[in-house]
């Protein structure tokens, strides 16, 4: 992969060697150096780190924010990275460090829509998530709680409840399909059958999948 790849035209002027930067002396942060060499052979580098010329501080080139993904960079092989540049003095270099890792720990996530955005993918590549978190992403994904509607004095409202307000999911892999209250009470006769059978709901999906299924008596009552 070219330099012209790895970093984009519009920070190729601020690239210089890797060779001439040092990480920070005292990093308290560990990343996850894996990810971040995915994310960098992916993307290439959408954003300069942070280096600290050294006038006041007596330590020359010392990168501030991007500790790990310079050493990503060298991992991969580059000779270059872009760089943003401070001269700053000691106390001031440690907050840098400090607060550039603090904000990332108070930053959080709306699950629902950071698994609706990653399912959304053709592919999870350089995103820093495999499959099977994910799976965790939509399992930890919890379903909207029924809504009371008004009622007319005629009950509607909580039958309106009960018929629209409250479903479930279906999910393989990555797929995950909303389904009906209907279908929901109809998996759980099935599923209920199944265990009452077996003992056990080992096997349950194979079972839904490859057997002929109809609503009993009881279901449809």
């Amino acid at each position: 992969m070219s330099t012209n790849t790895r970093i984009p035209v519009s920070l190729a002027d601020l690239a210089v060697p890797l060779a001439d930067l040092v990480p920070y002396h005292r990093n308290p942060r560990t990343g996850d150096l894996d990810a971040i060499v995915e994310s960098l052979a992916t993307h290439g580098q959408y954003k300069p780190i942070v280096v600290n010329k050294g006038t006041l501080t007596g330590r020359t080139n010392e990168i501030l924010a991007g500790n790990h993904t310079a050493k990503a960079a060298r991992k991969l092989g580059w000779d270059e990275i872009a760089v943003t540049w401070l001269d700053v003095d000691e106390d001031t270099a440690a907050k840098i460090v400090i607060v550039d890792n603090r904000t990332s720990d108070l930053a959080g996530y709306d699950t629902a829509l950071l698994a609706d955005i990653l399912t959304d993918l053709p592919d999870l590549e350089g995103t820093g998530y495999d499959q099977e978190q994910l799976d965790e992403l939509l399992d930890d994904t919890s379903l909207p709680a029924p809504i009371e509607l008004p009622s007319d004095g005629a009950g509607t409202g909580a039958a309106a409840t009960v018929d629209y307000l409250q479903w479930g999911y279906l999910q393989w892999s990555s797929i995950r399909v909303r389904i009906t209250q209907d279908e929901v009470e109809f998996l759980n006769s099935l599923y209920k059958r199944f265990v009452d059978a077996t003992d056990s709901d080992m096997g349950f999906g194979w079972h839904v999948l490859n057997e002929e299924h109809h609503a009993s008596e009881e279901d449809a009552a």
